[in-house]
């Protein structure tokens, strides 16, 4: 009986260590597979070369550039709010969606002695505060340099 035992035991422990082992075939399977799959996302990725339309110089709509002096000017169809009315060229030095806020800015103008006007323009819903209008342009020009020191963006407006 004893002979059993030692065999039984025997056989268990053999079992045992050849049943944990695992096999070197399973591991260079499992490296053969990771390797594929690191060797298709690295394949050469062949880019296709987009076919673009040849560009067409154009001007914005609302923007007309006089050559003479390369000044640009802004068309826009607005209508007076409040003011005597304008002329082929005003300076713009401030737009707003509220018109308490272009009130403001026009109150301010006329303390500082400007003939302010108020503009809107109702394809973008903004109101435009005019410091001062011209019938040329060189004129209007000038203004807006000269109130550049206090509105920086101050820009020329030609109304459609």
């Amino acid at each position: 009986m004893k002979k059993q035992m030692v065999f039984g035991a025997a056989l268990c422990v053999a079992m045992a260590f050849t049943g944990c082992k695992s096999s070197e075939s399973a591991y260079k399977k499992a490296y053969e597979k990771a390797k594929a799959q690191e060797a298709a996302q690295q394949a050469p990725v062949v880019e296709e070369t987009p076919v673009v339309a040849p560009l067409q110089p154009t001007t914005p709509n609302n923007t007309v550039v006089d050559n003479g002096d390369n000044v640009p000017v802004r068309q826009e169809a607005v209508s007076v709010v409040s003011g005597n009315g304008l002329k082929n060229f005003s300076v713009v030095v401030g737009s707003f969606g509220l018109i308490s806020n272009a009130e403001g800015l026009q109150q301010r103008l006329k303390d500082s002695g400007y003939d302010a006007q108020i503009v809107k323009n109702t394809e973008r819903n903004m109101y435009r505060v005019v410091a001062a209008t011209f019938n040329d342009k060189v004129s209007a020009v000038q203004s807006r340099d000269a109130l550049r020191s206090q509105f920086p963006d101050a820009w020329l407006l030609m109304g459609k």
